[in-house]
């Protein structure tokens, strides 16, 4: 029933890859209206045509757009946008996949979040719910986050999206190979190289 938007979102998100089945679960969920795995993961998929983050200059001013120090920053995000797959809002901001080709090809997708100031944050987890209920396994009323998960691992299962683990200690949490903070950084400085600001 809803192939062509999954096909579409696999386009427009992730450059065609296959979408992940609990990330195809939890956009099937959200098109159908329910707002069970909303409530539970805080997360809010991207529908079509919405800018990426990284692209997304309409709220600079054309005096800003035109200071070469931004012109560098924009052009760094824009090619940082080719590994930082963002799908949904949620958490600090964005919540997406790393998908720089000095990751590991025979693993999971690693687990990353780009928050409001542009800074990138590793999430744990094998999944995109799993790394979704670790962050809000602190925002809680239940003060321990490790509780707080098992809670929230217990939930998703009910409504047929099971973790790997309920256990929050056991959560994947592999460093990344490459990592995407200090890429962006190595990016703005090239890109201020090119237009003689350093």
């Amino acid at each position: 029933m809803y192939e062509e938007r999954l096909v579409e979102f696999s386009r427009e998100r992730l450059d065609g890859r296959p979408i992940p089945d609990g990330l195809r679960v939890l956009l099937v969920a959200q098109w159908e209206g329910r707002t069970d795995f909303t409530r539970l993961l805080g997360l809010d998929f991207f529908e079509a045509g919405e800018v990426h983050p990284l692209l997304d200059t309409s709220y600079l001013s054309e005096k800003e757009l035109a200071d070469p120090e931004m012109q560098a920053a924009n052009a760094a995000a824009a090619e940082m946008s080719e590994y930082v797959k963002l799908v949904a809002k949620g958490g600090k901001g964005w919540i997406g996949y790393w998908l720089h080709p000095g990751e590991p090809a025979d693993r999971a997708w690693r687990l990353l979040e780009l928050d409001t100031e542009f800074s990138f944050w590793r999430l744990v987890g094998l999944t995109l719910a799993e790394g979704a209920a670790a962050e809000q396994a602190s925002y809680q009323d239940e003060p321990d986050e490790r509780i707080a998960f098992r809670q929230l691992a217990t939930e998703l299962a009910e409504l047929g999206l099971p973790l790997s683990t309920h256990d929050y200690d056991a959560l994947d949490d592999t460093e990344y190979r490459v990592d995407p903070e200090k890429l962006m950084e190595e990016l703005v400085e090239a890109e201020r190289e090119k237009r003689g600001l350093r």
